[in-house]
């Protein structure tokens, strides 16, 4: 297991990941004993919007996107535990993470929702529109895969991806220089924006570094294919063409099989980070699936 996950971990970071400033709030939100799961920026006013940022990645990711997209609704600008400078909480990460975001949705009485979620984001996004569907009227995927084991690892049973493994190991007491030469090296491969790489490597160094160890844990344990058959609302995904097009549309194609009312736009000359490498066609392919939001 080990040398099948040293083998493939550079490659699967790859899948993963203003307007009206006056009235932006930051609400910091708790679930049971855990301290700030979730961090939350509301901005302008409207029905809601909510952005999910991807692994490592801070809600501000989403600051110039929300001035092109967010049309007349108002925007939540999530961040989570371990990043970001949030204090990190116990695991299991990503599972806190969810049922922080669903409870604050339900607390905070939030109707048609719409959803962006970029990477993990977007696994978030599935997982809150199947938990929640009378709630969530339109969800946007960006270059998110519901089970990157199935692509990356595929003879790796999930039983054997648990946190005390060597390999973690050697992740949590890798020296500072040996993680800043890995997180330059994993930043080159997840954008072509050059003056961006420098700033995704950023927050990888910043990240507590149990929570980015155990939290990519279960993200590859993470299978939501099933999960898919319970989202009824229109979703746009958004894929990367990396490594190149045909490879990249045939995953998102067979990844994406169970869910029914989708539309699927492949991004030209793009890593991961879409929104760094195409704003432009990113910020008119999202208008104009949001052409027909009433007004």
């Amino acid at each position: 297991m080990t040398k099948s996950i040293n083998n493939f971990f550079v490659f699967i970071l790859i899948l993963l990941g203003a307007q009206s400033h006056a009235l932006e709030k930051t609400v910091r939100y708790n679930i049971s004993e855990q301290p700030n799961a979730i961090q939350i920026e509301t901005i302008g006013e409207g029905k809601p919007m909510v952005f999910l940022p991807g692994f490592t990645t801070p809600g501000s990711i989403w600051k110039e996107t929300i001035t092109h997209v967010a049309l007349n609704r108002k925007s939540y600008r999530v961040s989570y535990a371990g990043f970001n400078g949030i204090p990190s909480i116990e695991m299991p990460w990503y599972t806190n993470i969810k049922n922080s975001i669903i409870t604050y949705i339900q607390e905070q009485q939030l109707n048609d929702i719409i959803i962006m979620g970029h990477s993990m984001g977007g696994n978030l996004a599935v997982d809150i529109a199947a938990t929640l569907p009378n709630k969530v009227s339109k969800i946007i995927i960006v270059d998110a895969l519901p089970c990157m084991r199935e692509v990356m690892m595929p003879n790796v049973p999930v039983e054997n991806l648990v946190y005390d493994n060597p390999y973690n190991k050697q992740m949590l007491h890798m020296d500072d220089q040996q993680f800043k030469n890995m997180a330059t090296m994993m930043a080159s491969n997840m954008t072509n924006t050059a003056h961006k790489k420098e700033t995704i490597a950023n927050w990888i160094l910043e990240a507590d570094r149990k929570t980015w160890v155990y939290g990519y844990t279960d993200l590859l344990k993470l299978d939501l294919r099933d999960t898919l058959k319970k989202i009824s609302c229109e979703t746009l995904i958004i894929g990367a063409s990396f490594p190149n097009l045909k490879i990249a549309k045939e995953n998102f194609e067979k990844q994406y099989a169970n869910l029914s009312n989708k539309t699927l736009k492949m991004a030209p000359k793009s890593k991961h980070f879409v929104m760094f490498d195409q704003p432009q066609w990113f910020y008119e392919v999202t208008k104009a699936f949001l052409a027909n939001e009433k007004k």
